[in-house]
């Protein structure tokens, strides 16, 4: 089979993974990264056993490790800072093969950024137009037109690849609640637990990294596009600083510009991940919210299984199918999931948030995990997968 040729829209977690897992299959691959160069300014990510087998399976599990922090335990609290569940990392390993790991973001896109060859990788490169007419594949972008065999759009909640493509699509909606994410500068006696802190309306949480620093996370309820009338970092201080330890210390050990703040949005279900040549992927495909820390796990899995469907098939569009068929379901009812445990974390009526905080002490441990199972049990396909046009869609 000639040598094909893939344009990845998106530098993010899950377009250089696609790229990465493309390459090593003998595809020629170009990233097109509207960036300046690529990089991620956000805080930390979870990789949970999921993405860390996919990770595996790309070879770089090892070199994402170094990287990583991984906790003994961890868990939730509620609002006094008693625990209403907890979660052993060593029973999470013994169960689904690997721990949960948390570690930044620019760490993850560096490592992935070195395994792809530099002249693959194209920041400046907006794409302004995909076409595909079943005859002719192409990708206006800034650094002129691209005419692959295969274009996989992995650029995010806002893609421009769903757009041109998927014209009457649904836009992303707003969840109800904001996100602030910051990291620590290196604490003496950094907390020897990670947490998950609920109140009513409101959420903290916080997570080792390497080096004594801390990822911490918080949420409220507020209308979309709400500002502070001061700084993150004083409207943080503000709600949460009187929180029980050690919300109070982690806030004094942040840098006061260091604080990001965004919004959080889902994506409607698509009717289908895939037009012709053209594959979503990431949130392009399935924007979630981060409540069971999946987004980039997903990415990583969809990933590795587009370029299985794609291994050893020179009927692209009928591969693109079978990814579809494959990762559809599966992260439509993880994000579905992951909006509903948003939902039940951001209650705020006080009859609803003692049930749900009594309904958590009450649940073992093991039922927890067991009810896990369905998401991070996940391994890569290893046999083909084949779909018709009506499965597809």
């Amino acid at each position: 089979m000639p040598q094909r040729a893939a344009t990845i829209v998106g530098g993010g977690i899950g377009g250089l993974a696609a790229a990465i897992a493309l390459h090593r299959r003998g595809w020629r691959v170009e990233v097109l990264e509207r960036a300046p160069e690529f990089t991620e300014i956000g805080a930390g990510i979870s990789l949970w056993p999921n993405a860390l087998h996919a990770l595996e399976v790309l070879g770089l599990a090892d070199a994402v490790r170094a990287y990583g922090a991984v906790e003994g335990t961890g868990g939730v609290r509620d609002r006094r800072g008693r625990w209403l569940s907890r979660t052993d990392n060593a029973e999470l390993a013994r169960r689904f093969g690997h721990p949960l790991m948390v570690l930044h973001r620019a760490d993850l896109l560096r490592v992935l950024s070195k395994a792809l060859p530099a002249d693959s990788l194209r920041s400046g490169s907006e794409v302004s137009a995909v076409r595909d007419d079943d005859h002719s594949l192409v990708v206006e972008h800034r650094g002129g037109a691209s005419r692959p065999d295969l274009v996989v759009g992995a650029d995010g909640l806002r893609s421009a690849v769903r757009r041109a493509l998927w014209p009457d699509a649904a836009g992303p909606r707003y969840a109800g609640y904001t996100a602030w994410r910051m990291v620590t500068e290196p604490l003496a006696e950094p907390p020897a637990e990670g947490a998950a802190t609920w109140g009513r309306g409101e959420r903290f949480g916080h997570t080792a990294l390497p080096g004594g620093r801390m990822y911490c996370f918080a949420t409220a309820s507020l209308p979309a596009g709400t500002t502070s009338g001061s700084s993150e970092h004083a409207e943080l201080l503000r709600r949460f600083g009187s929180w029980p330890d050690p919300v109070p210390a982690l806030l004094a050990a942040v840098p006061a510009d260091a604080v990001l703040r965004h919004d959080l949005y889902d994506l409607p279900p698509l009717p289908s991940f895939v037009r012709g040549r053209v594959a979503l992927l990431g949130d392009a495909a399935h924007a979630m919210t981060p409540n069971l820390g999946q987004g980039a796990c997903q990415a990583l899995e969809d990933a590795v299984t587009l370029a299985h469907c794609l291994d050893g098939t020179p009927d692209v569009a009928a591969a693109l199918r079978s990814y579809d068929l494959l990762r559809r379901p599966r992260t439509q009812a993880i994000a579905r999931r992951s909006a509903r445990l948003g939902a039940i974390g951001q209650l705020s009526w006080p009859p609803a948030v003692l049930l749900r905080d009594t309904a958590a002490r009450l649940t073992p441990m093991g039922a927890t995990l067991r009810s896990m199972r369905p998401v991070l049990s996940w391994t890569a396909p290893v046999d083909p997968v084949t779909a018709t046009e009506s499965e597809s869609n």
